[in-house]
């Protein structure tokens, strides 16, 4: 299985899954005209990976997502509950969520995500780079 790289876009963020580190990075706005669409590949390409680890490790998600529109919010709950599944079935998985600390509302979604959640969850704020 092949690790799964989605450019970045002025309104879709840029998706990198490493499969030799066990990484998955999504950075940058989040606001395409379909977000399901968009996302699709995102969680078939997931789905696939998660039925394949057969070793234990621990994939790690890192979130820098700015701004995110309503739909990209519900696509990345729907990932964010594939990984609570596969967390609840024995995989170790982490999240990281990074946020500008100017930007509250980023903040705010943040939190909201991981209220809902088991796994591992950590908000981290970063300064922008002006």
């Amino acid at each position: 299985m092949k690790s799964l790289l989605i450019e970045k876009t002025k309104s879709t963020p840029e998706i990198q899954f490493d499969l030799e580190s066990y990484k998955l990075r999504i950075e940058g706005q989040s606001y395409p005209e379909n977000a399901f669409k968009f996302y699709e590949p995102v969680f078939a390409w997931l789905d696939n990976h998660l039925r394949q680890i057969e070793q234990e490790v621990v994939l790690e998600i890192y979130f820098h997502m700015p701004y995110i529109n309503t739909s990209s919010s519900k696509c990345v709950m729907m990932l964010l509950d594939k990984l609570e599944n596969a967390y609840q079935e024995g995989q170790k998985i982490a999240v990281r969520w990074y946020y500008d600390v100017e930007n509250e509302t980023a903040l705010e979604c943040a939190e909201e995500f991981k209220e809902d959640l088991s796994i591992p969850f950590e908000i981290t704020p970063v300064e922008e780079e002006k």
